[in-house]
This record gives structure tokens, sequence and C-alpha cells, in this order.
């Protein structure tokens, strides 16, 4: 019999890595992890904005970035000024930044859905990949006729179980951009 504990958990890690990155993308209210992906140069490197400042929500429309050394303040704004495809214009006084976060055009939601659905894609590819991996894995296995074609059935059922709720991750996120 075929163990299909692997492909379970490499799966599992496909849904946690597209489930992180769906969280990333703007639906029009602040969130924090929306700034996630923003590299800030401090000290002479790049480092994650979270390593060098909290960022915290103060309302729906407004992220609070409080850097841990207010030197870094010109560059935390610029870096976030910088990542166009979060279109923010952040603006700072001193002591923090605010990072106003506009509500979303009609266009502009469909962008996001549009830009979040390549994900999807990616995501499915990887699903796609790990299971040509253990359809390899099942023919060099030597086993019998029988036992092969279950276990192939098996790894398929399993990449259709993580692609509907990759799918039905991604239908939820979309309803939450669409809305107003």
């Amino acid at each position: 019999m075929f163990d299909t504990k692997e492909e379970r958990s490499k799966m599992e890690a496909v849904l946690t890595r597209f489930n992180d990155e769906m969280k990333k993308v703007r639906t029009g209210r602040a969130h924090p992890d929306m700034l996630s992906s923003i590299k800030v140069e401090a000290y002479g490197q790049y480092m994650p904005l979270n390593q060098v400042a909290n960022v915290t929500i103060s309302d729906a429309t407004m992220l609070l970035v409080t850097p841990f050394d207010p030197a870094n303040i010109p560059n935390i704004s610029s870096a976030i000024r910088a990542d166009s495809t979060l279109g923010l214009n952040p603006s700072d006084d001193g002591r923090v930044v605010r990072v106003p976060v506009p509500p979303l055009t009609e266009e502009r939601r469909k962008e996001i859905v549009k830009t979040a659905s390549t994900k999807v894609e990616d995501a499915k590819v990887a699903l796609r990949n790990i299971r040509e991996d253990a359809r390899k894995d099942i023919k060099s296995a030597e086993l019998p006729e029988d036992a092969q074609r279950r276990a192939e059935k098996e790894i398929d059922d399993l990449t259709n179980e993580y692609a509907k709720k990759i799918d039905d991750a991604f239908k939820a996120k979309e309803s939450e951009i669409m809305q107003l």
C-alpha cells in the first residue's frame, strides 16, 4: 500500500502558503498583513518592515507604523510608497507613519481579483507537481497493477480535495474584495 502522508503534508503546506498570500491581498479595509511584503532599507541592509517597526490599525481605513528607531521613518515611508501594487501614500509626523487606506474603485477591485487569481493558478500548479512526483514514486515502487491504480486514484482524490480548498478560499476572498 502506498502511503500518502508525505504528499498530504506537502499539499497542506501549499494551502498554508496560499492562505498567507491571500492575507496580503488588499480588500479595502486596513490590515497589518497588507504591509508584510515591504522591505525597508535600515542599518545598511533591507529588512522586513515588521523588524524595524510595529504595524497597527487605528481604524478601518488607517494603519499606524511605529518605528523602533525614529531615524528610519523616511525609509519606511518611501518603501511603502514604492510598492505600487498597494497604491498607498503614507505620511509621517516625526514619530509615526500614518498610512491611509483609500476605498477601492470597482476597476481596482477587479484588478485585485485578477492578480489574486494568478496566485490560485500558482498554488494549483504546485499541487499538480506534487501529484506528478507521487505518481513517479508509485511507478518506481513496483506495486501490483491494481494497487498502483488505487494509489494513483488516492493521489488524484487528494489533489482534487486541496484544489477545492484553494478554490473555496479564493471565492471567499473574491467576495470580500468585491464587497463595498
